[in-house]
This record gives C-alpha cells, structure tokens and sequence, in this order.
C-alpha cells in the first residue's frame, strides 16, 4: 500500500488512513484502488469490529486528485468509463464494507472527501474544519459521491450546497446531517472512541446484517443508481465547461465563468 495504511489494535478497531498528506489526502487512482481493496480485507477480516477512517495531514482529504481528472478527461471512451467506475466502485465498497465504519474528520474534506464521510456511518468533526462541493467552480458535478450524499443529507438538505461550491463549517456540516458530532482538536480521538466502544460489546454478525438491513431499507444505491451516476459523470468530463474549470486551474487564472 503506498496511500494509504492500516493499524489494526488488539480489540479490533482497526484504523484506515488516508496517506497522501503532501496531496491534501486527494483521491488518486492508486488510493482509489487501494482503498477498494481495503475494504474488502477488512470487511472480510472477522477480527475486525470496527473500522476507523483517518488521515495523514492537514486535511482529510481534498477530493479527486486533479491531475487524475484531468487525464479521464484527455483519455479514450474507454478509458474515461473505467476511471469512473473505479471511483464510484471505491465508495460502494467503503458503504457496503459490512463493518461499522467511523469517520474521523480532523481537516477540510472537499468533494469527493465529503463524499467519503457520506458512506461513514458515523462522522465526527472537529471546529475550524471546512467543507464543500467544490465541483461546479472546476465545471464539474458531483456525481459517483451524489447516491451517498443524498442518502446521508435528504434531498432538501443536500440542495443547500450541493451546487454553489459553497464552503460552510463544521456546525452546518452537523445541520446538514454530515456530521454526527463536531469538538475541539483535542477532545477528537476520544469522540471517535465514544463511537467505537459500544461495537465492542455486541455481536459481529448481527452488526453486519443490522448494516445490510438499513442499507435495503434506506435510499436505494444499487447498480442502477450506481451506472447513473457514472454516466453522469462522464458526460460532464466530456464538456466545455470542465475542460475550461480543469485549464483555469492548472493556469492559476479565474475561469470564464467567474466574475
């Protein structure tokens, strides 16, 4: 693993974090596939309870990787579907993973990184951290993240930021149902444990199915929903707008858009 790693303590909780400091955590196609593969090594691992989602660094994590972004959009059909799928196979593996997943948010999480908290079942924050979907200010959507999003938000909830790229704060971020809790720095690790320690007194199986049940019951976020999104996505990697929101990036310039 070279994005990311893992630490497994004696009880159980086995800790997945995010190792792309010096890229703000952003999600590249190494991570992607590392992290896919993770949940599947945990989510099959029966001594495994519970699984704590962290990061290296100042952030949580930034997103796609732009760079990666910029490369579907330059790729064949092909290859731009399968740069897709991987993303949104990524996030259905993490909501899927049958294990309790915590969020740990200690830092700013922008698009794709709000989306990564959304497959959570739990998310706490701590105050100074940001938020956002920063996608429409690079002409972009949220696209393979929407599913998640409007399941942890509620439609009228999720279209209050959804689509401005405003940032808000991790107050809001507890209104909009993103987050279940939000303290100080230092009161973080034993937020997340306060989640983590009733896991440990029941039973492993029964979580897992209780996960599926809520899962068959809630939103649906199957392979339809799951293909939608992907093609959404897609259709907008083709467009003028991301071409330009991706150049004006790399350009350090506002793009046409912006006044």
């Amino acid at each position: 693993m070279e994005t990311i790693r893992i630490d497994t303590d004696a009880r159980g909780v086995a800790t997945l974090w995010l190792a792309r400091a010096d890229k703000h955590n952003a999600l590249s196609a190494a991570m992607m596939d590392e992290l896919t593969e993770a949940a599947a090594t945990l989510g099959a691992d029966p001594a495994v309870r519970v699984v704590v989602l962290a990061a290296e660094g100042k952030s949580f994590c930034a997103g796609g990787d732009l760079g990666w972004m910029q490369e579907q959009m330059r790729a064949d059909a092909a290859t731009r579907r399968a740069g897709a799928e991987r993303l949104a196979g990524m996030l259905n593996a993490l909501n899927e993973m049958p294990k309790p997943l915590i969020g740990r948010v200690h830092g700013n999480a922008f698009g794709g990184g709000v989306g990564m908290m959304s497959v959570c079942d739990v998310a706490v924050g701590v105050h100074g951290a940001r938020f956002g979907f920063t996608e429409t200010k690079l002409g972009l959507i949220p696209a393979t993240i929407g599913p998640y999003v409007l399941a942890r938000m509620g439609e009228d909830k999720a279209r209050r930021v959804f689509m401005s790229a405003r940032l808000f704060d991790a107050a809001e971020a507890v209104r909009l149902n993103l987050l279940a809790a939000v303290v100080n720095a230092g009161d973080l690790d034993a937020a997340v444990e306060d989640e983590v320690a009733p896991y440990l007194s029941v039973a492993p199986g029964a979580v897992a199915e209780a996960k599926r049940l809520a899962r068959a019951l809630g939103p649906r976020i199957d392979a339809e929903v799951i293909a939608h999104s992907i093609g959404r996505l897609i259709a907008v990697w083709e467009g003028e707008e991301a071409a330009e929101g991706i150049a004006a990036f790399f350009e350090k310039r506002p793009p046409a858009w912006a006044q």
